[in-house]
């Protein structure tokens, strides 16, 4: 018979996995588990800084204008919306349904050198464009030398 050394914290991390299984199995069998995910999802987006703007680029497919909610307060802003669920009159037998829906929201911290009067948004594909112009007085300029 041959001895084998005994390493408890291989047996430690061994409970601990299977523990790990357990509980996540779990928690994605609950049905408040399951209507928490459906009802809450964020649009991705991108926020790219050029010399005249700050542009935030958010991902919205299948939501239309009148859903989406943009404000500004106090150098906040937010943007609100929902994605509806199609209605369909036939019945589906769906097979997987992984594409989020209902409501939203992302609120971002404006730096005090943007002119929060002059936010312009548009919505095209699926994609909301903000454009946030930077102040006039805090744009780059450009000074010529006299050479004499």
């Amino acid at each position: 018979m041959s001895l084998i050394k005994w390493t408890p914290i291989r047996d430690l991390i061994d409970i601990q996995e299977e523990m790990n299984k357990l509980f996540n199995e779990r928690l994605d069998n609950l049905s408040v588990t399951k209507n928490l995910k459906a009802n809450m999802w964020e649009p991705l987006v991108d926020i790219i800084e050029n010399d005249e703007n700050y542009i935030i680029k958010a991902e919205v497919p299948d939501v239309e204008k009148k859903d989406i909610v943009i404000n500004v307060e106090n150098n906040l802003l937010s943007i609100k919306g929902e994605k509806k669920i199609e209605k369909q009159e036939k019945k589906e037998n769906y097979h997987r349904a992984e594409r989020y829906y209902g409501v939203f929201e992302r609120a971002f911290t404006l730096p005090s050198t943007v002119d929060q009067e002059n936010i312009k948004a548009s919505l095209e594909k699926g994609v909301l464009t903000l454009i946030i112009p930077k102040k006039e007085e805090l744009k780059p300029k450009k000074i010529d030398i006299d050479i004499k």
